[in-house]
Formats: structure tokens, sequence, C-alpha cells
């Protein structure tokens, strides 16, 4: 299948950073303050190209492919955890000479972040200094999150096998229900070609452990969110069948003056189906932010 040019640049520009042993993409580009972009399940940090030229005018923007995810290594005997992905994160930052971010994250990203913020709010040692976090459609609370049938059997003890089964046409039939309009095969054919990078369709059902991470965590992530004191804002896409409105609205439940932007036109990935939207939503955050610290100064 032929490949964008810009999909294939992105990867030439990539650097690679190792942890444990294996492999992991990552970009980094811009100046000014930290942006750490956290992908989501199961793509890579290539959902954040098309508001990458803007995001690094304003920011230094680090969007790793986490472990198991797009040009980062797959090991099959791996023990994948979201507490893992969030110390890559930091051992990463750490190698880079960066303490202090801001984060914007996405789905399965946003329990990483949930958990860099309770570290923070714990006081770990060498927890990272989070100035603000956006998140996008993902699982804050575990008990909105409706995963797609095909996710829960992924999950199961069927897993390995279907994971080895599925084909292109498998892959896209997910991805089309998900989005509020039906993605570009362009779209696909790069979304497909990074989860076939190291045959990545075999370690899905581990990564998947991540759904059962989410609850037994849970007390953890959702109360460092509730509890924060930092700028926290929701953009989300609210045709989304996984964390589309029941999110939104138990997010207004439970975080106080709750910051939210509610995309009626978009579904679980809205950084690819409208772009400048999100773009614009995260900016004025960030404006919002900024102005309100130099109010303090």
């Amino acid at each position: 299948m032929p490949l964008t040019p810009a999909f294939e640049q992105w990867r030439r520009d990539g650097k690679t950073y190792r942890h444990r042993g294996h492999g992991i993409f990552y970009r980094d580009q811009g100046q000014g303050p930290v942006l750490l972009a956290i992908h989501g399940f199961p793509s890579a940090s290539w959902d954040w190209h098309p508001m990458w030229r803007e995001l690094t005018a304003r920011f230094r923007v680090i969007a790793p492919d986490m472990l198991g995810y797009g040009w980062s290594d797959k090991p099959r005997r791996y023990a994948y955890s979201l507490m893992d992905q969030a110390a890559m994160q930091r051992a990463l930052l750490a190698s880079l000479g960066i303490d202090r971010v801001h984060i914007l994250a996405h789905d399965y990203g946003v329990s990483v972040a949930s958990e860099l913020l309770a570290q923070q709010q714990l006081g770990e040692p060498g927890a990272l200094a989070v100035d603000s976090i956006c998140f996008l459609n993902g699982g804050v609370f575990p008990e909105t999150h409706q995963p797609l049938v095909i996710q829960r059997l992924l999950a199961s003890r069927l897993g390995p096998v279907l994971a080895r089964l599925t084909r292109k046409s498998d892959f896209e039939r997910g991805f089309r229900r998900i989005f509020a309009a039906p993605p570009a095969q362009d779209v696909l054919d790069e979304l497909w070609c990074l989860l076939r990078h190291q045959d990545g369709r075999r370690v899905l059902p581990k990564l998947l452990g991540y759904m059962a991470e989410r609850r037994l965590h849970r007390e953890r992530w959702v109360t460092s969110v509730v509890n924060t004191r930092i700028p926290v804002r929701l953009i989300d896409g609210t045709v989304d069948p996984v964390s589309g409105k029941s999110l939104v609205k138990r997010f207004r439940e439970l975080v106080s003056n709750a910051d939210v932007v509610e995309l009626a036109h978009a579904g679980h990935y809205p950084q690819l189906e409208d772009p400048q939207a999100v773009l614009r939503a995260f900016l004025a955050f960030q404006d919002t932010h900024a102005a309100h610290s130099r109010a303090l100064d």
C-alpha cells in the first residue's frame, strides 16, 4: 500500500531511546515549554501529526510511541502495563534533562497521564512537575469506558488466537465504528502500517490489560484528577461509543468547575477527525492557564 511522504518523513525524523533493553521511537521538536503528547490504543505518536506544526511553534513537543505501539519495539514476552509506560515517559524525559511538562493525552494515554499526575500529588521521588493536563477521549473513569466487543474478546483467553487472525479489513471495520464519519483510506492505511510493524497484532491482548489495570488503580488515578489544583481540560468528541457522552457526564459530576469542550461532530479520535477544533480548544486552554499564572506572579 502506498504511504504518504509525510508519514515516511515522520519516521525518518524520529529518534530512539532504550527502555529496559527495547527501542522507543519518539519525536522531539520545537522550542518553549515542554509538552508531553501521549497517544492512545492502538495507534502511535503519528496521531499528533495534523497539529504538529502549530504545536511545535509554541512548545517543545516530546511524543513517544509507547512500548508495543507504532515504530517502537513490540516484545512478545513483556509485562506491559500503564505503570511501566508512565515509568518509560519519566525515564525518557530524564534522559533529555526535562522534569517539568504540560501533558496532552488521548485514550490509553489518559491513564498514563493520570499516573504521572498521581505521582506528583503524592510527592513520590522523581515525580514530574506537571503544569497542566488536557485529556482527549479516554478512560478517565473506568466505569464510563465502553470498549468495543472486539476489545473485550482480544482481552479474553481467546485474545492470542484472534490477534493472529486479525486482518486489515477487521481493523478498518473497528476504526470506522469509532469515527463520527468514515476516515479517509490513507488514514486507515497508516494506522494499519503502524500496527503491523513487528507484527504488533501479537501484543494487542497484552496491551489490552490496561482495562483491568484501570479498574485496579481507579481510586489512585481518579482521586488525582478530581483533587488536583493544576489546570485540567477535557476535549471530547461526543460521537464516540467508547468514551463520548458518558465520559463528559461523569467528568462534570466528579470534577469541580469542570472544564469541558464538547465536539459534537467528532468521535473517538478528535485529533484526526477535526485537528483544528482540537488545536483551538487546546491553545485556548493554554492561553487561559498562562494568563492565570501571570496574574498570580
